[in-house]
């Protein structure tokens, strides 16, 4: 990595043409497409999203998750072992419980059902529950996009290239237990699972990016834990982890963490002082961070008395999902100089809270976002390096 310069990256989504959007929605749906034409356009389109990322002022790019619905649904199709479950009226279980201690908290703000309140009700999404034991079929899928990767980087003027995947405790929430005695046993079933994922992306030379936003968000979720409680509900999730890594240099593993991506209050996240410790405990070389949204910006002081792991650096998200604001250059450069102040300018690289592809406004203010952060980490690097 440079270390004359910070280095920028991003999250993980970016802005997807309107057309391969329904194509991979339509084919997570099971509904006939043509694959011939769904493999063209994913095949053009990363390797017009890796230029645009160049274009743009980005060192560490990814192929801007574009063959996957989201970051968590894309798993029930790389996962077998689970069935999508229908319930009578008044039979179905409880839905992931998002956002539970601000929904206690605010409650006449959840309930609103004013336009552009992104948090009301539950997520709709089909329930899937894990009914036999969990393998990883998803081979033919993870290839088309290695394959697709390979080729749009090849000849590119990029200084790393990354591939996210999902974690043990975040498809946890998503693709439900009902086959395993224990959410331990389930856990490290999905990690053996997830783990071919996570060989094939570094086996294939790239970085592999686990998205983790299990490990801060779930507290939301569960509103009756303690913070003792919580810490050892994220240490078993991590363990599961760092069994599905055994083995992967850590040089090759970068690790992303947020308090989920909705728009809401994020009052009740729980502070970053109380799971640093527990995040730092994933055997990554980077680990990448919200830091700039309202909730969570001021939390730079914590590494104030807590310091990096040896040869790891840090991934502040210096621009945000959380609004349609573009950020202005010298916002981001005064962002990352105070981490560079306390962490070292040599151990850091400019980032995003999360994926902004799917979550602000427009395409176009994605890329303008990007491009602020860019420019700004060259303001950044003026500063502190005098050049």
């Amino acid at each position: 990595m440079a270390a004359d310069r910070i280095l920028v990256s991003h999250a993980g989504t970016l802005p997807r043409p309107k057309e391969l959007t329904e194509m991979v929605w339509a084919k997570a749906d099971n509904k006939p497409i043509d694959e011939a034409k769904l493999d063209t356009m994913l095949r053009q389109g990363v390797a017009d999203v890796v230029k645009r990322q160049v274009q743009a002022g980005i060192d560490s790019v990814n192929d801007g998750e574009y063959s996957k619905t989201t970051f968590s649904n894309y798993v029930r199709e790389r996962l077998g072992g689970y069935e999508v479950k229908t319930f009578k009226p008044g039979e179905e279980p409880a839905r992931l419980n998002i956002g539970a201690r601000d929904r206690r908290r605010f409650p006449g703000y959840f309930n609103d059902p004013r336009p552009g309140n992104f948090t009301v009700g539950e997520p709709r999404l089909p329930q899937v529950f894990v009914t036999s034991p969990v393998k990883y079929v998803g081979q033919a899928d993870l290839k088309r996009d290695l394959d697709n990767f390979t080729a749009a980087i090849k000849g590119a003027k990029v200084t790393e290239a990354y591939v996210p995947a999902n974690t043990p405790g975040t498809i946890e929430h998503w693709l439900r237990n009902d086959y395993y005695k224990t959410e331990e046993e389930y856990l490290y079933a999905v990690a053996d699972a997830m783990r071919e994922e996570y060989l094939a992306i570094t086996d294939a030379g790239f970085l592999l990016q686990i998205d983790d936003p299990d490990l801060p968000d779930g507290w939301l979720m569960y509103p009756d834990m303690s913070v003792a409680d919580y810490r050892r509900y994220a240490e078993i999730r991590v363990e599961a982890l760092n069994h599905a890594l055994r083995g992967i240099p850590r040089e090759k593993i970068r690790l992303h963490v947020c308090w989920g991506s909705f728009h809401g209050p994020h009052h009740d996240d729980i502070p970053l002082k109380h799971i640093i410790d527990i995040i730092f405990k994933v055997p990554a070389s980077s680990y990448s961070i919200e830091a700039s949204n309202p909730a969570h910006e001021h939390e730079y002081t914590v590494f104030e008395d807590v310091k990096l792991p040896e040869g790891s650096y840090l991934v502040p998200g210096v621009v945000g999902h959380a609004s349609d604001f573009i950020e202005h250059p010298d916002l981001v450069a005064q962002r990352l100089a105070r981490y560079a102040k306390l962490v070292g300018k040599e151990n850091i690289m400019a980032g995003t809270d999360c994926g902004i592809g799917s979550r602000v406004g427009h395409a176009e203010i994605a890329w303008a976002k990007l491009e602020s952060m860019a420019e700004g980490a060259r303001r950044a690097t003026k500063q502190l390096w005098g050049k």
